[in-house]
């Protein structure tokens, strides 16, 4: 059986720090992962609608080996500005590769689409994202962080109520760690038909999102296909799963395709042609254990479990805030 971490969240991996800024007016927000030194990187995309930044460096047979930083940002295409923002704070901070004298920070990122969600995104001539972007860097820290309506999670929706930012983490038997990092704003459903119960349920590790386990009988309408009533672009789940292991390239993206799992175990439907579906990969070696293929099978496991959980914990932890067009979790679980 796997067991979480001391803080359930991604920054119980070694060497990782997380960083959020949001704008409740704007109902949209920016999170980052920074590391603290430069770690292997994978990326791997299912969804139909994806929106990214300097994904193609990330596949093994390309040059760059490790990043400074993963950015999941709000904003739909605006969004991708967030990237710069987080750029700039590292590199004023020293952080980098060092290219012909220049220091260039690795800051690959993508977006998800939250800008129908009641917030006022008239900004003007330039997005707010860049400056987000720059905050969440600034702000990144080792350590517990909040979950829910916060960073790239501030404005995600999916059926019938909002999403959120989250993060759970497991530790292998073999004493790896393993964490993930999720912005929820699926077109499906994280829920078992019309219950409050989520379908992530057999991975969920203590009442951890609420303990409900799996409705009893599964109701009849548990297959039925539930999509937001908002517009069908309006979607996209973004995720970071990351370990203290030791990977190359080609294993990290291997690290990326697993934790997939999880958006299949915990959302129904996932990776449709309307969604963004994506997963970024960071293996920072901060561990000495060298791994069989024993361990890589329990690694790969754990990563969709892993993912599985982070997605209903960010669902399980939204707030309400003013101008929400749908209920959270909670407050639809109250109305019952």
């Amino acid at each position: 059986m796997f067991k979480s971490g001391p803080l359930n969240l991604i920054t119980d991996v070694a060497g990782l720090k997380v960083g959020n800024a949001q704008d409740q007016r704007l109902k949209s927000g920016v999170s980052v992962v920074v590391c603290e030194e430069p770690a292997v990187a994978g990326v791997q995309v299912l969804g139909g609608a994806p929106g990214t930044r300097e994904t193609d460096l990330l596949e093994p047979h390309t040059l760059v080996q490790a990043v400074n930083a993963i950015t999941l940002s709000g904003g739909s295409a605006f969004g991708l500005d967030a990237p710069s923002g987080v750029q700039a704070a590292l590199r004023e901070q020293g952080l980098g590769f060092t290219v012909a004298g220049y220091n260039v920070p690795i800051v690959p990122g993508a977006i998800l689409f939250d800008l129908p969600n009641g917030g006022d995104k008239d900004w003007g001539r330039y997005s707010p994202y860049r400056e987000l972007g720059y905050e969440a860097a600034i702000n990144a820290a080792t350590g517990a962080f909040p979950l829910g309506t916060i960073g790239a999670g501030t404005g995600a929706t999916i059926v019938g109520m909002k999403g959120g930012l989250g993060s759970a983490s497991t530790v292998l038997p073999n004493g790896i760690t393993i964490g993930a990092l999720v912005a929820v704003n699926a077109l499906g459903s994280v829920t078992v038909g019309d219950t409050d119960h989520f379908w992530a349920a057999p991975f969920e590790i203590g009442e951890e999102f609420g303990g409900l386990g799996w409705p009893a009988p599964i109701p009849a309408n548990a297959q039925t296909l539930r999509s937001k009533a908002t517009p069908a672009i309006a979607n996209t789940t973004i995720a970071i799963i990351a370990t203290d292991a030791k990977l190359t390239k080609a294993e990290a993206k291997r690290l990326a395709i697993s934790a997939h799992d999880g958006f299949t175990r915990a959302i129904w439907p996932a990776h449709t042609p309307l969604d963004g579906d994506l997963v970024f990969s960071l293996a920072t070696g901060r561990t000495e254990k060298v791994l069989d293929q024993a361990d890589y099978i329990e690694l790969y496991a754990a990563a969709g479990a892993t993912m599985a959980r982070a997605i209903a914990r960010g669902v399980f932890h939204a707030t309400p805030e003013e101008r929400d067009l749908v209920p959270t979790w909670s407050e639809r679980r109250q109305q019952r």
